[in-house]
């Protein structure tokens, strides 16, 4: 077929090309026309257990090939697929089974003691169980693709994936949003943008999967890239020199990261960096937490103008900053995408200046979604057509935006705002940091204290002294009022695979303990 007319789209090019590797999981390749076949089986079986348009299956699966032939069979039934974070415990994953109405959670025996007290506070009923191996009290999912066809169903129709918020303060939310219309095959095709978005060029391309897939992240970047023809890296895991490995064994070409992820990288001895060839490198999305200037200048000196940063969240897409365009504003999230605009308001609504900074809403052009069962939270995210994440940031004369912290984080001390990600950025250049959070704790002078737990770099041996150091590090890069008058030193800082923090966990713990300096 010639190369003007291939056609885009999972589905396509498994129907044009079902021989071409879709799929690499250590030794095991899975190819186009497989992961469809085994789709269609999936989808077949569904509607032979009575599910139809509109109900949801949740799933706890590691980053495996099952999760894509789940995912594409649920998009070609009209279901809503929730993928269930891997880490979350028992009572969580139950949590979410129950608020989004699953009517089936299929789990991977990787999570078998997880799952089986998961659907039992679920009060999940046999037939809503399946399992990937072997879980006690659950069938196994192949007796829904047992004797079913591999041709497609006859009522194709799409599905809507169904995230939850990761929870860092508080129980998981559902971002939902109306089940689509059309042809699943067109819809795949159309979604094609995204990788004209990002320079992914079809059907020249491999894709390293890196972060867990049921983060909003990494599955859209994987599905992006899917979807003109690259194949799929997978790991169950991040470890740096790995993934130094799997970019010069199959030559990557694109990936997503997050910040943390850069730290370990740039923390490999410099002997073990340059062992690896990663010249194959085109696009290396990083989003989630911010991303420390000198972090970033670090890692595009070794890897080349290819970093692309990327802002929003499950709930929508907000702004892509290209390499040159960072390097030119460097630390900018970037500019709107097509179809959104970016409003910065302040707390009474009206707009904000350029250089002003204020509460960033972002207004699209897809439908709009909602917190599954939480209209309280959903009214509050929105302000008309526009919707915030929560997020503080401005915007320079060119439209370029910058974010500065959290709304939900922003520490009050002496009746002056600060925002811990400018402390934070200050803190991650220091040497001696390999991480840190920056959060509010009460303080009877002041109200709120400007305190930092920090992971160092390296064995300390005189604790106060260290954080005397930082103190002052501080103080010679901002205004006095926004630096630590505290420090604790922890031994790793409790993050999700995505790099998000949970900031509520520290807050508690640090509150009563920590002193100041």
């Amino acid at each position: 077929m010639g190369a003007a007319r291939r056609r885009l789209g999972f589905w396509d090019i498994a129907d044009d090309e079902p021989e071409r590797v879709a799929l690499h999981q250590g030794s095991r390749q899975v190819r186009f026309g497989e992961l469809r076949d085994e789709a269609h089986r999936l989808s077949n079986g569904l509607r032979a257990r009575g599910l139809r348009r509109g109900d949801v299956i949740a799933a706890l699966l590691p980053n495996d090939a099952i999760y894509y032939a789940l995912h594409l069979a649920a998009m070609e039934s009209g279901l809503y697929y929730v993928p269930v974070n891997t880490h979350l415990k028992a009572p969580e994953i139950a949590h979410i089974v129950r608020n989004s109405e699953a009517r089936l959670l299929i789990a991977h025996d990787a999570f078998a003691d997880t799952a089986s007290a998961a659907a039992q506070q679920a009060d999940l009923p046999f037939e809503g169980r399946l399992a990937v191996g072997t879980i006690d009290g659950f069938g196994g999912i192949e007796e829904i693709t047992r004797d079913q066809p591999c041709s497609a169903p006859a009522d194709r129709s799409p599905g809507q994936e169904m995230l939850y918020t990761s929870g860092t303060t508080g129980l998981p939310k559902g971002v939902r949003r109306p089940l689509p219309e059309g042809d699943p095959s067109r819809l795949a095709h159309e979604s094609t943008v995204f990788a004209r978005a990002f320079r992914l060029e079809p059907f020249d391309g491999v894709h390293l999967v890196i972060g867990p897939l049921h983060h909003a992240g990494p599955a859209v970047f994987s599905w992006g890239s899917l979807n003109v023809g690259h194949a799929q890296v997978l790991t169950d895991h991040f470890d740096a020199r790995h993934t130094l490995e799997l970019i010069e064994k199959y030559r990557v070409t694109n990936t997503h990261l997050v910040a943390t992820m850069f730290h370990r990288l740039l923390a490999l001895p410099k002997a073990v960096r340059d062992r690896y060839d990663v010249s194959s490198l085109r696009t290396v999305a990083h989003s989630a937490t911010p991303t420390p200037v000198d972090v970033k200048k670090r890692m595009m000196e070794w890897w080349g103008a290819v970093i692309w940063k990327t802002y929003g969240g499950t709930e929508g897409a907000a702004t892509i900053a290209k390499p040159h365009r960072w390097l030119e504003r460097p630390g900018t999230a970037g500019r709107a995408v097509g179809g959104v605009r970016l409003s910065i308001l302040d707390d009474q609504g009206a707009p904000c200046r350029p250089g002003e900074q204020g509460t960033v809403y972002i207004e699209g052009n897809g439908p709009p979604f909602e917190y599954w069962k939480d209209p309280a939270k959903t009214d509050k995210a929105w302000r008309g057509r526009a919707f915030t994440l929560g997020d503080i940031g401005y915007v320079d004369e060119d439209g370029y935006l910058f974010l500065t912290g959290r709304k939900n984080d922003t520490i009050i001390t002496g009746g002056v705002n600060v925002y811990p990600a400018e402390v934070e950025n200050v803190l991650l250049s220091h040497p001696g940091v390999a991480d840190v959070a920056v959060i509010g704790i009460p303080d009877e002078e002041w109200g709120e204290r400007v305190h930092a737990v920090v992971q160092p770099g390296k064995q300390i041996r005189d604790h106060r002294a260290f954080e005397r150091e930082l103190i002052d590090y501080c103080r010679e890069h901002i205004a006095h009022f926004k630096c630590p008058r505290s420090v604790a030193l922890t031994r790793r800082l409790p993050r999700e695979e995505n790099g998000k923090l949970y900031k509520e966990r520290l807050r508690h713990a640090h509150a009563l303990r920590s002193r100041p300096a």
